[in-house]
C-alpha cells in the first residue's frame, strides 16, 4: 500500500504544478490580453483605421503667369483624359484595340500599358491618353458601354495661351525626373509636374501651391471603398511680370523667321516690357508628351531655338559699343570732341591693314560725326589711344561682361577682355591691333541682347545704374523694389552723354546718318540710335568689294550680326529697345528697320502711361539734371 499512496501523491503533486502552470499562463495571457484590450486600446484602434483608413495627396491648381495688364501668360484648363482598369476587362489587348479605333495610341503608349498592366494590381487605374480633344474624349463616354474597363476621367494641365511667344520668359513644366525629387511629398505623385524652365523654374515654389488630401475608406487589398473626406489644397500663388504681352507679340512678330533677339525695357525703373528670342517652341508640348523625334529636331536645329537668346546669346556688338569708346577717351581727357582724325579708308598697324567699313574713307571726323557715320578709322585711333583696359573699365560701368541678375537662370557674362583676362585665359600678352578691334566692337567682345539694352537704358536716362526687372510679384511677395529715390550715378559728366545723345539723335535722323532710312517720323517720338554689323569671319577688301550689298550670296552662318540700339523719345527718353539678328547682314538694313517699327507700336500703346495690374498708376518721375 505505501508505494501505491507515494504513487499518487507523485501524481497530485505534478498534477498540481501542472494546473499552475497553467493558472500562470493563462493570468499571464490574460494579462497580455488586458494590456493590449484596455491599456493600449487607442494605440491599436488607430493602427486598425490606418490600416483601413488612407490618406492620399491631391495635387494643388498650378498658380497663374500674368503680364503687368493681368493678362494670362500661363494657366491651367481641363485634361480629358482617359484610364484603363484592368480587372473589369476580360482583355487588356482587346480593349486597347477598341479604343484605337476611337482616339490614336501611339505605339510607345500602347506598349507602356501592357507593361502596367502587367506589374500592378488589377483595380490600379493607368492613364492611356492624355490631352484629349473633345471631340474624342465625348466619343469614349458615348461608347463607353462597348469598352469595358475604360474610364473617362477630367483632371488639369498646365497652358500655354500665346505659345511660342512667351516661351523663353514663362518656360514650361515636365515630370519630375528622380533626381529633383525632394522633401515635397507632392513630388511623388504620378502626374506631378514642375517648372523646367523660364519662370515656371525660377519661381517653381511660388506656383506649386500645397497638397489636398483625401481621407478614403480601403480593404484589406487596398481597393477603394468610398472616400470619407476630402481638403483641398492652397493654390499656387499668381506671378506677375513686368512684360506687356501685346508688345511682347508684336516684337515676336517682327522677328518671325530670324535667328534673332529684341529687347525692350523702361529706362528708369528697368522693367522689361518685352524680351523676346527667335526662333521659339511650343511649351504647350512639353507638358502634352515631347516624341523622341520632335525632341531631336529642335536641339539639332542650327537657328537654336531652345536658348534664349536675349540672355544666353553672346555677340560681338560692333558699331553699338562705339558709345563706350568715346566716353573712355573723352572722360579720361585723352581726346577733345573736337578733335579730328583723318579716314582714309584704312588705318596701317605694322604690317596690318585696318579696314573703314567705308570703301575709300570718311575724310576727316571729329567724335559726334564719327558716331553719327560709324567711322571705323576715327574709333581706331581712339582706341588705340584710351588703351583696353580703360575701354573695360567704362564698358562694365555700362552693364557690358557681366550678369545683369534677370529673374531667369541661363543668362550669360558676355566678355569685355583685358590685358590681364589674355595673359590668364590664353597665356599670350595682348596686342595693339587687339585694341583696335575692341574699339569697334569686336575681336574677343561679346555681349548680350539684354546688355546692350541696360547700355542703352543708362545712356538715354543720363547715366544712371539702372537694372532688368522681370517679376512685379510672386505669390504674396513683391518683386525688387523700384523706389522713386534717384537711381545710383555712373560718374560720367553730363556734358559727354550729352554729346553721345546728339550723336545717336543724328544717326537715327539727320540724313548723313546710317540709320537716317529707318527714322521715325514722328516728332514727339524720334529715336536716339546706333547701328551695329559684325563680322563673324573675315574678309579681305578685294571679297568685300565684290559681295557689296549682296548678303544672300554669302552661306547663312558666313554672314554678318546685324544689331541695333535706341531709346525714344530722343527728346524725352523713356524706352530702350535692342534687336540683334544672327547673320542678319547690315545693322542699318536689317536692325534698325525692325527698331523703328517697334517704336512706332510703342508709340502707339505707351504701356508705361497705362496702369499695371493691380492698380498701380504711379511711375517714378525721369529724373532732370539740374
Amino acid at each position: 500500500m505505501r508505494p501505491e499512496a507515494n504513487r499518487y501523491k507523485t501524481v497530485t503533486r505534478r498534477a498540481a504544478l501542472l494546473a499552475g502552470g497553467q493558472a500562470a499562463l493563462f493570468a499571464l495571457l490574460a494579462g497580455r490580453m488586458y494590456y493590449l484590450q484596455v491599456i493600449e486600446a487607442d494605440q491599436y484602434k488607430m493602427l486598425a483605421e490606418e490600416n483601413r483608413i488612407n490618406l492620399r495627396l491631391l495635387s494643388p491648381p498650378r498658380g497663374r503667369i500674368l503680364d503687368r495688364f493681368g493678362e494670362e501668360l500661363a494657366g491651367n484648363q481641363q485634361n480629358y483624359r482617359v484610364l484603363l482598369i484592368p480587372e473589369q476587362t476580360a482583355s487588356v489587348e482587346e480593349t486597347l484595340q477598341r479604343l484605337a479605333k476611337l482616339i490614336p495610341i501611339a505605339e510607345h503608349d500602347w506598349k507602356r500599358v501592357l507593361r502596367e498592366a502587367r506589374r500592378k494590381r488589377g483595380f490600379v487605374p493607368i492613364t492611356v491618353a492624355e490631352n484629349l480633344k473633345w471631340e474624342q474624349f465625348a466619343s469614349i463616354n458615348v461608347h463607353s458601354p462597348d469598352l469595358p474597363g475604360v474610364q473617362p476621367d477630367v483632371g488639369e494641365t498646365r497652358h500655354y495661351p500665346f505659345r511660342g511667344a512667351f516661351a523663353h520668359v514663362v518656360g514650361y513644366v515636365g515630370a519630375v525626373a528622380e533626381a529633383e525629387l525632394g522633401a515635397d511629398p507632392l513630388l511623388e505623385l504620378p502626374g506631378f509636374r514642375i517648372g523646367k524652365s523660364g519662370i515656371e523654374r525660377t519661381h517653381d515654389l511660388d506656383l506649386r501651391g500645397k497638397a489636398g488630401n483625401s481621407r478614403v475608406e480601403v480593404n484589406a487589398y487596398g481597393r477603394v471603398i468610398r472616400e470619407l473626406a476630402r481638403r483641398h489644397g492652397q493654390p499656387g500663388g499668381e506671378v506677375v511680370l513686368t512684360i506687356d504681352a501685346s508688345l511682347q507679340r508684336h516684337v515676336a512678330g517682327l522677328l518671325a523667321g530670324e535667328s534673332a533677339s529684341g529687347v525692350v525695357l523702361d529706362i528708369y525703373t528697368g522693367d522689361v516690357l518685352a524680351l523676346v528670342s527667335m526662333p521659339t517652341f511650343d511649351p504647350n508640348a512639353f507638358n502634352y508628351g515631347l516624341s523622341h523625334d520632335a525632341w531631336r529636331t529642335l536641339v539639332n536645329d542650327p537657328k537654336t531655338p531652345m536658348v534664349n537668346k536675349a540672355i544666353a546669346g553672346q555677340y560681338p556688338p560692333g558699331s553699338t559699343f562705339k558709345m563706350v569708346v568715346a566716353l573712355a577717351a573723352l572722360e579720361s581727357g585723352i581726346i577733345l570732341p573736337e578733335q579730328r582724325f583723318f579716314c582714309s579708308g584704312s588705318l596701317e598697324l605694322g604690317d596690318r591693314t585696318f579696314h573703314c567699313w567705308k570703301e575709300g574713307g570718311h575724310g576727316e571726323m571729329a567724335l559726334v560725326a564719327g558716331i553719327e557715320h560709324s567711322c571705323d578709322v576715327y574709333f581706331f585711333e581712339v582706341a588705340k589711344r584710351v588703351g583696353v583696359d580703360r575701354l573695360a573699365a567704362m564698358a562694365r560701368r555700362f552693364g557690358l561682361g557681366t550678369k545683369l541678375g534677370i529673374d531667369l537662370a541661363a543668362e550669360k557674362n558676355g566678355l569685355i577682355p583685358t590685358r590681364a583676362w589674355k595673359a590668364a585665359t590664353l597665356g599670350r600678352p595682348w596686342q595693339q591691333g587687339e585694341t583696335l578691334n575692341t574699339g569697334i566692337g569686336q575681336g574677343y567682345v561679346l555681349a548680350t541682347p539684354l546688355q546692350l539694352a541696360i547700355m542703352t537704358a543708362r545712356l538715354g536716362n543720363g547715366g544712371k545704374v539702372v537694372s532688368p526687372r522681370l517679376v512685379r510679384s510672386s505669390g504674396d511677395r513683391p518683386g525688387s523694389t523700384v523706389e522713386s529715390r534717384p537711381l545710383p550715378a555712373l560718374g560720367i559728366a553730363q556734358r559727354w552723354l550729352a554729346l553721345v545723345h546728339e550723336a545717336m539723335v543724328r544717326v537715327s535722323n539727320s540724313p548723313r546718318g546710317t540709320a537716317y532710312r529707318s527714322r521715325v517720323p514722328y516728332p514727339d517720338f524720334q529715336l536716339a540710335g546706333k547701328t551695329g554689323t559684325s563680322q563673324v569671319r573675315r574678309i579681305d577688301r578685294l571679297e568685300h568689294r565684290r559681295l557689296g550689298d549682296r548678303d544672300n550670296e554669302i552661306p547663312w552662318e558666313e554672314r554678318d550680326h546685324a544689331s541695333f540700339v535706341a531709346y525714344a523719345p530722343a527728346h524725352e527718353p523713356r524706352y530702350a529697345v535692342a534687336v540683334v539678328i544672327e547673320h542678319g547682314g547690315s545693322g542699318a538694313r536689317k536692325a534698325a528697320p525692325i527698331v523703328r517699327d517697334i517704336v512706332l507700336e510703342i508709340r502707339r500703346r505707351d504701356p508705361l502711361r497705362q496702369p499695371p495690374y493691380g492698380g498701380m498708376v504711379g511711375l517714378p518721375a525721369a529724373p532732370r539734371e539740374g
